[in-house]
């Protein structure tokens, strides 16, 4: 048994759906609930059907390569060969990681509240993570001159999701360049950015920063799952500078061999329908629904820039505890919001992609259930 996988937690999120019913309110797992678009399928069974479904280069195919990186545009990194497609977006954090860090002398500086695949990988390769930690007292801002203070002489790089699960929150244009220019002139080797914008296309604020048209050093991660409906597909991507990229390469080829045939002629068909934001504008109906809700319901909550989430306020202390307890006298599922972050003690990750009168519902029911249990400890 290798003690650094024995040591490391499985999925508190999965393990927390495990136990939804049919009659669930289930505000849990991060999965869009509208149903993809099967012209893409049909038109890659009709593409397999005449050329086979064979292997892609390890890399990925070249015209989705290249469709991806004009479609993005990163100024350094727009290439195709500056694009590797994945299986699914966390593999692509698997390879940076791996491939790119040094458990003997490397560190990694992670922005929480993060999703927690992230601290995971690191702990499984030996590597040590410093945290700036962001405070729901400060709405959790991605807060750039809180993140470069945090920044120590062994860290080689940098992990941030924007727009962020679990709050939603962006970095803005002006702390994006901040500390893409304290990074360029920080002494030493290359801090590498990784840059996780698998919510990229569900934003609803046009002041978003995006590290891959101003660092050199970033590593653009993301994904079809959320933007189109596609978590199954499990087809990600990620950009990275040409002089890394071969080693990337090979790890993703002992790891995976390379991504699906049949789900890379799926993307290559979207990027050039150019159909990656179709579904924003519902997501932004539902944000203003969903937050209309959890004022209704009394709930304090951090108003979200992106994504699909909603993270609220039930101030119980256990909040395992009281997660646990409305899934079993509630029937409602919602996640522990310090999973993300020692920070969100008392705060819930909800998921706003359920109908909305679920989701009204379902804040009802957690706003019953605090004040039950505030009772019940007074």
């Amino acid at each position: 048994m290798n003690p650094a996988i024995a040591a490391t937690a499985g999925s508190l999120i999965r393990a927390l759906h495990a136990r939804r019913k049919a009659t669930t309110i289930d505000l849990g797992l991060g999965e869009p609930t509208l149903m993809p678009n099967v012209a893409y399928f049909e038109r890659a069974t009709a593409w397999v059907a005449e050329h086979g479904c064979r292997y892609s280069p390890n890399i990925g195919f070249e015209d989705l390569r290249t469709a991806i990186a004009r479609h993005y545009d990163y100024p350094g990194l727009n290439d195709p060969g500056n694009v590797c497609i994945t299986t699914g977006s966390q593999e692509a954090v698997y390879l940076a990681i791996k491939t790119l860090l040094d458990p003997a002398q490397d560190e990694v500086l992670l922005v929480e509240p993060a999703f927690p695949v992230y601290a995971k990988i690191a702990q499984v390769e030996g590597l040590t993570v410093r945290r700036v930690v962001l405070e729901p007292k400060d709405g959790c801002a991605l807060d750039a001159d809180k993140i470069l203070e945090a920044l120590g002489p062994c860290t080689r790089m940098l992990i941030l999701c924007s727009p962020c699960n679990p709050t939603g929150r962006v970095i803005s244009k002006t702390g994006a360049k901040k500390i893409a220019d304290a990074l360029l002139a920080h002494s030493g080797p290359p801090v590498y950015l990784m840059h996780d914008e698998i919510y990229r296309e569900l934003i609803y604020t046009d002041d978003v920063g995006e590290f891959g048209k101003i660092y050199p050093y970033t590593i653009a991660i993301n994904s079809l799952s959320k933007s189109n409906s596609l978590t199954g597909l499990r087809l990600g991507w990620l950009f990275a500078p040409l002089d890394v990229m071969p080693q990337i390469v090979k790890m993703h080829g002992w790891s995976s061999s390379c991504a699906s045939t049949f789900a890379q002629r799926i993307a290559l068909d979207i990027f050039t329908s150019n159909d990656l934001s179709a579904t924003r504008p519902w997501y932004a109906k539902q944000r203003e629904l969903a937050m209309a809700a959890a004022r209704d319901s009394g709930l304090e909550y951090i108003e979200p820039e992106g994504a699909f989430y909603l993270c609220v306020r039930v101030g119980d202390p256990d909040t395992l505890g009281f997660v646990e307890s409305l899934i079993d006298e509630r029937d409602v599922i919602a996640i522990p919001a310090d999973n993300f972050a020692s920070s969100m003690t008392g705060w819930l990750r909800t998921s706003f992609v359920a109908k909305i009168d679920d989701v009204r519902e379902g804040y009802r029911r957690i706003a019953e259930h605090a004040t039950s249990r505030a009772l019940l400890h007074r």
